[in-house]
């Protein structure tokens, strides 16, 4: 039991940590610019077949860095000759904008990479054991993960609430007219920021691919708990995002290590149901992936603001 108990802690943040690296980049687009980009998951698709295309020519550390700044200029260019044209025509017109680029995206990772699964992986030696438990092997790419997880929330607190340029950011968001009268070029501005959000999202790409699968179904497999995590964790709300992503990843994991079933939960508090009832038979593993959803469900119901947003006056 404590074996299971530990590695499912393990795997858990590590898997709470990969959704935070996805939903910051859309934390951060949303809160300075109000976008709701629905595309973001795709740029974290595209994060992971540039690194494996970069990879098998630079090595896995440069590409590690060169694929996040292509994705991010990708993005960048999106916002400058799509978005900020859309922008006028208001949000409904944004989300139905990124909601066609998601599948524009899709359509061309298949047409260049193909429908299936590349073979993208973490170096050799990456694979090696960090530590062991109970003889089983945690290698030194999942610590790796770990800690560039831990190294972007805390670079981007101090980014957003510490520099000159986090309180130019904020600023520009509920006061753009007057942040452009003080010289500074706003729509530049929201353009490097949307960029920089991508380039996040691409950078989780590259450390997701090899964790997960490289394919082209991977967008729509995360990109629905990366919508989950922001609202959970309070629409704009970084440490929010943060909690909400290991609140999620350890919930999801502990529910597929436990072999317990619904009529073994109702029985620890002396109900009892029929046992070979269809609802009976339903294992916590086999609500594992609903239980994001149902804990949006619960979240908007008695907490709209999630757990660190702020209602808006």
């Amino acid at each position: 039991m404590l074996e299971i108990i530990l590695f499912s802690l393990l795997n858990g943040i590590l898997y709470g940590l990969l959704l935070f690296m996805l939903s910051s980049g859309l934390t951060l687009i949303f809160s300075m610019m109000g976008v709701l980009n629905f595309a973001h998951a795709s740029f974290y698709m595209l994060g992971a077949y540039f690194a494996y295309t970069l990879g098998m020519h630079t090595g896995f550390w440069a590409a590690l860095i060169l694929a996040p700044i292509l994705v991010g200029v990708v993005g960048s260019l999106v916002e400058r000759f799509g978005l900020r044209r859309v922008h006028v025509n208001g949000h409904v017109a944004e989300l139905l904008f990124t909601f066609g680029l998601a599948y524009v995206i899709d359509e061309l990772v298949q047409l260049t990479w193909g429908t299936v699964a590349v073979p993208y992986r973490e170096p050799d030696y990456l694979r090696e054991p960090l530590f062991t438990l109970f003889g089983t092997d945690y290698s030194i790419f999942r610590g790796v993960v770990i800690l560039i997880s831990i190294l972007m929330f805390v670079a981007l607190w101090y980014l957003l609430k510490k520099t000159r340029v986090g309180m130019m950011i904020r600023a520009a968001l509920t006061h753009g007219a007057m942040v452009g009268h003080l010289g500074h070029n706003v729509p530049r501005l929201f353009m490097l920021v949307f960029g920089f959000g991508c380039a996040l999202a691409g950078l989780a790409g590259v450390i997701g691919g090899p964790l997960l699968a490289t394919e082209p179904g991977m967008a729509a497999t995360l990109g629905p708990i990366v919508f989950v995590v922001v609202v959970v964790g309070g629409m704009g709300s970084l440490p929010g995002a943060f909690y909400a992503s290991l609140l999620i990843g350890l919930l999801q994991t502990f529910f597929v290590a436990i072999d317990a079933s619904v009529a073994d939960i109702l029985g620890i508090f002396g109900l009892q149901i029929d046992p070979y009832g269809e609802v009976a038979r339903i294992t916590l593993a086999n609500l594992a992936p609903m239980t994001p959803f149902i804990l949006l469900v619960l979240m908007l119901i008695f907490r709209p603001r999630g757990l660190m947003g702020e209602l808006e006056p």
